[in-house]
This record gives C-alpha cells, structure tokens and sequence, in this order.
C-alpha cells in the first residue's frame, strides 16, 4: 500500500522525527491509526449511550399518564425557578 501526504502533512512528520517524537514515519503512523480506532469505538459506544437513554425515556414516558401542553409547558418553566 502506497500512502500520499500533502506537502504540510509530510513537514510535520519530519518536524516530529527530527524532534525525536518518533523513531519513524511508521511508528507515527502507527500511533495515527490506533487513535482513529479509538475514535470510532467511542463513536459507537456514544451512540449506544443514546440509544439506551431513549429507550429509558420511551419505557418512563409509556409508563407516565399523559400530561396537556400547557401543564407541560409550566412545569418546566416551575423547574428552572
């Protein structure tokens, strides 16, 4: 596999092995991917925290006598008072 980088991309891998960060482009490389995977599983496991509140709050509300719009309306602002 053959990668491209921009012009800037590739100055700041030099500029951080010259700095000594890295003892390679593949070792930054490396370090690049494993944070992307990280990145996409805290994705998933964010969505999966949604999910979870929304199905708690679809499971209080079918369980909560429903209220008219005005009620509702007062409660909350009851509630920021």
């Amino acid at each position: 596999m053959s990668i491209s980088l921009t012009p800037d991309r590739e100055r700041f891998i030099q500029t951080n092995l010259q700095a000594g960060k890295y003892s390679s482009a593949e070792e930054a490389l490396e370090i690049v991917l494993r944070l992307l995977d990280e990145y996409d599983h805290a994705d998933a496991e964010s969505m999966e925290a949604v999910r979870e509140k929304i199905n708690a709050a679809i499971l209080a509300s079918d369980q909560t006598p429903p209220i008219d719009g005005e009620t509702f309306v007062n409660q909350i602002i009851e509630r920021f008072r």
